[in-house]
């Protein structure tokens, strides 16, 4: 029986975490958690507000503009974040909430994790301790997961010896994914021979890089994008969310990465899928004719588009018309509900199955097997 597996889902961190599974000698820099005086709750680096904790509930996102609206309009918060968030950072409900939504197992991501790396950018010490702590904490989460939680690790390439350190308690632990920035390492792009050494660990310690929805350095000068919203996003940021993701596969595949790495995998969770059959067709063009215009011959085996479809795999909500994507790209796509955030669903199976894609064997990669390539594990139970 294929394994149906949800390719994107949000691991809440309870509010002492950071604190607790941090280094020590590092504690004075960890994140925490704290309420102000109406009662909302932030997440804190020293006295600096990096993100608001919010009410949560899939599909709601109207939801979550009333309480960002009753903040601004200086009313107290009416619920306690930690009562409100508990169940989503307890593995046994999350296993509860998977067989309620049919699933047999769900790929985590961070919750505030996903909010902090930008504002963070030039403390690398904050940086690699938060992420030490986060990633100690999902060791324990996934062992207590039966196989079906599958927490994702998150990394920085700026400090390869910590990053190497990193990767082999994580696979001695049972973590197969990790978060990284799609954007440039102190300047160099991700292929830069110099980081070479991390594309070589993640496939020697067995762990697939994935980018995500994050607050990480942006694809475009910040000049663009405006003032920082306290406790909110920028159209602009969400307008162009898939960009990073294009911007960094494209650098991967045409100078070489993908060629030398060819059991590297790649994920791409909730940054959209709608853009992947054009970007194909613009890699594999844009590769054609720089190489005739330039009088050079081609130095890869196979057209770009054929390392994406070999080793990249991509999350696609069902609104974007997945059966579509499938039929102009491939079998590279994935099943996701983004659960338990406001722009998610409770019922991710039910509405892709309304857009006429359904969990049969035609569609095996779509609801787990493609989820499974990037995990290195069975796709059949």
């Amino acid at each position: 029986m294929n394994l149906l597996i949800d390719s994107d889902t949000h691991l809440f961190e309870p509010s002492g975490m950071w604190q607790e599974y941090v280094d020590p000698a590092d504690r004075d820099v960890a994140l925490h958690m704290e309420k102000d005086d109406l009662g909302y709750t932030w997440l804190m680096f020293g006295d600096r507000r990096l993100s608001l904790g919010g009410p949560h509930r899939p599909g709601d996102v109207d939801g979550i503009g009333v309480f960002r609206q009753r903040l601004l309009d200086g009313l107290p918060a009416d619920f306690d974040l930690d009562e409100f968030t508990a169940s989503y950072s307890d593995p046994e409900a999350r296993l509860i909430q998977l067989d309620r939504a049919g699933f047999d197992a769900s790929i985590m991501f961070p919750n505030y994790g996903i909010s902090w790396e930008r504002p963070l950018q030039h403390d690398l010490r904050a940086t690699l301790a938060n992420m030490t702590a986060w990633n100690r904490w999902i060791v324990e989460i996934a062992a207590k997961g039966r196989g079906r939680l599958y927490p994702v690790a998150h990394l920085s390439l700026r400090n390869l010896a910590w990053f190497e350190a990193q990767l082999a308690m994580l696979a001695d632990g049972g973590i197969r994914l990790a978060l990284i920035p799609p954007s440039l390492v102190d300047g160099r792009p991700l292929s830069h021979p110099e980081l070479d050494r991390a594309w070589a660990a993640f496939v020697d310690h067995g762990i697939t890089p994935v980018f995500h929805v994050a607050n990480q350095a942006r694809p475009f000068d910040e000049a663009w994008y405006g003032e920082d919203m306290e406790g909110g996003i920028t159209p602009l940021s969400v307008v162009f969310i898939w960009a990073g993701a294009a911007l960094a596969m494209t650098d991967l595949i045409l100078n070489g990465v993908l060629e030398r790495y060819p059991d590297l995998r790649m994920g791409i969770m909730e940054l959209s899928a709608t853009w992947v059959p054009q970007h194909l067709q613009m890699m594999d063009g844009g590769y054609r004719h720089t190489a005739r215009f330039n009088g050079e011959s081609t130095e890869l085996s196979l057209m770009p588009s054929e390392y994406f479809r070999r080793q990249v795999r991509v999350a696609a909500f069902s609104y974007e018309q997945p059966h579509r994507l499938l039929a102009r790209s491939g079998d590279i796509f994935m099943a996701c509900s983004d659960y338990p955030h406001t722009e998610g669903t409770l019922t991710a199976i039910e509405d892709y199955n309304a857009t006429g894609l359904v969990p049969e064997e035609s569609s095996a990669g779509f609801f787990g097997g493609n989820a499974a390539y990037l995990l290195r594990a069975p796709s059949q139970s």
